[in-house]
């Protein structure tokens, strides 16, 4: 049974299986922030400029397996795989919603 995301977060996994970063960028609201591996990125030039640097070179796809709301959050966890040490490595993606966009999003292993 496929798993049943939220709009902006259902069309940024979507676009993240096709490695199209210009798709994976359209869901965040244009000030949002991204934090990643002890990193904030800021605003579409920043997250763009890790989507472009880190994600799609290892070609690293996040394939959920399950979701929760938490706090206020949607928490997404599961498998990324792609051309990067260690891979598969599980994630957990915590969302903040804003409207249609995603406001903020928190990546831990």
């Amino acid at each position: 049974m496929p798993l049943e995301l939220p709009p902006p977060i259902a069309a940024y996994v979507a676009a993240n299986a096709r490695l199209d970063v210009d798709a994976m960028l359209r869901p965040f609201a244009a000030d949002a922030v991204l934090r990643d591996n002890g990193k904030v990125f800021s605003g579409h030039v920043e997250i763009r400029r890790l989507l472009e640097e880190a994600v799609a070179p290892a070609k690293a796809i996040f394939t959920p397996d399950s979701a929760r709301q938490e706090d206020g959050l949607v928490v997404v966890e599961g498998p990324a795989h792609g051309e990067f040490p260690g891979s598969p490595i599980r994630f957990t993606y915590r969302f903040t919603l804003e409207g249609d966009a995603i406001k903020a999003v928190e990546i831990t292993v």
